[in-house]
């Protein structure tokens, strides 16, 4: 089966403490259904010092569930559910059901 939502998708976050916001996806973690947006779910590590970074609290982005998103419609930008489309050619696209717009990617 083809993937609803891919890296590099804008997708809304519909459910939990970051609801109502927005971002790319960075990430996924497709053995546990999860996927990691940018600016989204963000929490503070200790990071200890290494060469290449400093050390100390660093806030990075944690993974969210996949049902908790919803993929962007490329006109308005709200939360939309994803078909997929047969082309005359033979490809098989996805598309936005609340638009029927085409989805890049």
């Amino acid at each position: 089966m083809a993937a609803k939502i891919k890296k590099g998708d804008k997708v809304v976050v519909i459910a939990g403490r970051d609801k109502g916001k927005s971002g790319e996806v960075i990430k996924m973690l497709t053995a546990e259904n999860r996927v990691l947006v940018r600016g989204v779910q963000m929490v503070r590590r200790h990071q200890r010092q290494t060469a290449k970074s400093q050390g100390g609290i660093v806030a990075k982005e944690s993974s969210i569930h996949i049902s908790n998103v919803a993929l962007a419609d490329p006109k308005g930008g709200k939360p939309t559910r994803v078909g997929f489309k047969t082309l005359s050619d033979g490809t098989k696209v996805r598309i936005a059901k609340r638009s029927g717009e085409q989805i890049n990617g």
